[in-house]
């Protein structure tokens, strides 16, 4: 636990003192957004709120791959992977402390880019901003995960930000495709659904369970 602590404490921490990570995260994701708001036709309301989820999800992804690909380069930076192989504890608890504070970064991205859309396609977020934050939490937990051990694994690649996508994104399938169900559920109907809400679940089960134990063997190499 106390090693959990310390690598969120420090990965936040940094994070906070930079910005390098959270701006070039949010000013993509809000790129994604403007370029969608000028490239799609001019759209009746019903429509925009059928395309919304799918935009939302997709600014999330990209947004998530660029900000995942950096995850690992300030231990790589200061060889300091070494020393995180070393540390006392089982190493999933480096895991989950690196994995924690991609959620959090990815959270605020997700916010920012669903107030953007709101805006953009005259879509009213506010109106299910409850339901639509359980669904963001569990997308951005599963995408969290996942990027996080893909991330770890291509850090020490020579092209890393091609390797981490092309590993990355077939395995992102369910959870974009649910994720993606479960918002069109909440834009329609205000509440959440209940099959993708179990997709997801079940998907964010398998990422952090596999994620927790592979770890070990990652650092290692």
């Amino acid at each position: 636990m106390n090693v959990f602590l310390a690598v969120l404490g420090k990965d936040l921490l940094s994070e906070w003192r930079s910005r390098d990570r959270i701006v070039s995260m949010l000013l993509f994701a809000l790129l994604v957004v403007v370029i969608f708001h000028f490239a799609l036709p001019p759209m009746s309301p019903g429509q925009a709120r059928a395309l919304v989820p799918g935009l939302l999800w997709v600014a999330t992804v990209l947004a998530a791959l660029l900000g995942l690909s950096r995850a690992f380069a300030l231990e790589l930076e200061n060889d300091a992977l070494a020393g995180l192989a070393l540390a006392p504890a089982d190493r999933g608890w480096i895991f989950l402390g690196k994995a924690v504070a991609n959620v959090v970064l990815l959270l605020v991205v997700q916010a920012v880019t669903a107030a953007a859309l709101g805006i953009g396609f005259d879509v009213p977020m506010a109106e299910h901003a409850l339901p639509l934050a359980g669904v963001l939490v569990l997308g951005a937990l599963g995408i969290s995960a996942a990027g996080t051990l893909f991330g770890a694994m291509a850090v020490r690649t020579r092209f890393r930000e091609i390797v981490l996508p092309l590993l990355l994104l077939p395995l992102l399938v369910p959870v974009v495709t649910a994720a993606v169900r479960a918002t069109a559920g909440v834009f329609e109907s205000g509440a959440l659904p209940a099959a993708p809400l179990r997709l997801l679940g079940v998907a964010d089960a398998i990422f952090w369970i596999a994620s927790y134990v592979l770890f070990e063997f990652v650092l290692d190499e």
